[in-house]
């Protein structure tokens, strides 16, 4: 067994074999995320960060509070911990191209109604950058709506707040920033909130990807479900891709992050661009 060293009140700064293969496997359980065992100084830093909070210092002790949790309660805490939730306003520029071209069809072929799905909204860019493409795209008076979700708890009161600082709008075009943000300035710091206007769009909830069937119906045009699959396994994987199938119009759109594929995954999407597949 490893050695484990003690630093006053401070948590263990290592993590014992079992004790971490038990904690990965309710990570797996309950949300479909695999922690290999080099995944073992991030569980160390992002627990050990939650165990501070609460006053605990042995991650065995923690493992105890997790499982006897009421209502899952220290779950929720947990995977927010453990949830990667990198992001920045138009990621991956090329998707928002292609949604924009999408949206120009769409509007000459008549339509006035459309829906969509951001799968990881993580704190809110993502959606909100679709939001500024869907506006700058298709007349005011549209039937839009976005539906962002997101496993943690904590980016998704981070995403409705709509705030963000001039660091994180660095990527948001100059003309956006003006039209779709008002700016804030408070002892001396300037903060970025979203507008109305984008905001009514987009409704926010809480999603387990690992946890199927979904509980919406659909159809969408569009969903971005980016970055997110390299965290699953490959039975999380055909599952999450069974659900967008179920939830996509036909000629829909499934938008993934440019590091994934969905080669060798049993699906009849088509891939039609680089990470975009169409449902035919």
């Amino acid at each position: 067994m490893m050695a484990v060293r003690h630093m006053g009140d401070q948590p263990e700064t290592g993590i014992d074999p079992a004790t971490f293969h038990r904690i990965a496997e309710i990570v797996y359980q309950k949300a479909g995320i695999v922690l290999h065992r080099q995944k073992e100084a991030l569980v160390v830093a992002r627990i050990g960060k939650r165990m501070r909070q609460l006053g605990i210092t042995h991650f065995r002790e923690y493992l105890r509070r997790l499982e006897e949790s009421p209502a899952h309660e220290e779950l929720v805490e947990m995977l927010n911990a453990i949830s990667t939730n990198v992001t920045h306003f138009f990621r991956e520029p090329k998707h928002f191209e292609h949604l924009a071209g999408w949206l120009a069809r769409w509007r000459l072929e008549g339509r006035t109604s459309f829906r969509f799905w951001c799968a990881a909204a993580s704190s809110g860019e993502e959606p909100y950058s679709m939001g500024m493409v869907i506006r700058e795209k298709l007349p005011a008076d549209s039937d839009v709506r976005i539906l962002a979700t997101d496993l943690s708890t904590r980016a998704l009161t981070e995403a409705r707040e709509g705030v963000y600082t001039a660091k994180d709008m660095e990527k948001v075009p100059e003309a956006y920033a003006r039209r779709y943000f008002t700016c804030e300035v408070a002892k001396g710091d300037r903060r970025f909130r979203v507008h109305p206007a984008l905001e009514k769009m987009i409704t926010f909830a809480r999603l387990n990807l690992a946890q199927t069937p979904y509980p919406m119906r659909g159809p969408f045009d569009v969903i971005f479900c980016r970055n997110v699959m390299i965290y699953f396994d490959d039975d999380v994987r055909r599952r999450l891709l069974c659900e967008c199938w179920r939830l996509l119009r036909s000629n829909g759109y499934l938008v993934v992050g440019s590091a994934e594929s969905l080669a060798g995954l049993p699906t009849d999407f088509k891939n039609v661009a680089p990470s975009v597949y169409l449902k035919s």
